[in-house]
């Protein structure tokens, strides 16, 4: 499996490293939360919660899944 691909993302953060075509939903170097993924998914896309607040699919090659500190996370889900 390359860098940035998972096929089932659990709930958890993942760093943008790539926007283009979708320059008003993702910005490069910003963290996002992740959903996971339903069996409906396909290989190699992750469900993203963009700058609108909703979630939608995105290619997995776009990011890359991050682990942050128990403090971070809890800051991040508040928001």
């Amino acid at each position: 499996m390359k860098p940035g691909y998972r096929k089932k993302a659990g709930r958890g953060y993942a760093l943008c490293l790539n926007n283009r075509g979708y320059p008003a939903s993702l910005e490069i170097g910003k963290v996002y939360r992740t959903l996971p993924s339903t069996s409906k998914v396909p290989d190699g896309w992750m469900r993203i919660v963009d700058e609108s607040g909703e979630d939608y699919l995105y290619p997995a090659q776009r990011f890359i899944e991050i682990n942050l500190p128990p403090r971070a996370m809890r800051i991040l889900a508040a928001r």
